[in-house]
């Protein structure tokens, strides 16, 4: 019973994740790591497709193993959620402005402490 569940929370990470691939406010990695831990339970091969792939594969493996982010991906999300934060202040401004430099500085914080 569970394997279905399992399945169905590892495609929506995977949707999750490809959508973020493209815009810049949403992760691609979390959602991947996400959809691997699900496909680990319950189709192993979803599970090896996403870390045998070519540009995200490095990537997870790397978490998986060494719970390590490299230069490269900690500068593009630490620079795509400051462009969250500028396109939040020209677009909605106050409060929202707030909200959004927030999560820059606690998640950017968080991804820039993490080892290389």
């Amino acid at each position: 019973m569970k394997r279905p569940i399992y399945s169905a929370l590892g495609i929506i990470s995977v949707g999750l994740g490809a959508i973020g691939a493209f815009l810049p406010i949403m992760p691609t990695v979390p959602f991947l790591l996400l959809a691997v831990y699900f496909f680990a339970r319950s189709n192993p091969e979803w599970e090896q497709k996403i870390l045998d792939h070519p540009h995200w594969g490095p990537q997870v493996l790397d978490w998986r193993e060494r719970r390590a982010i490299s230069r490269r991906a900690k500068t593009m999300a630490i620079g795509a959620m400051t462009t969250g934060v500028v396109f939040t202040w020209y677009t909605l401004g106050a409060p929202w402005y707030y909200i959004s430099l927030a999560v820059l500085v606690i998640c950017g914080s968080w991804i820039a402490t993490r080892n290389e």
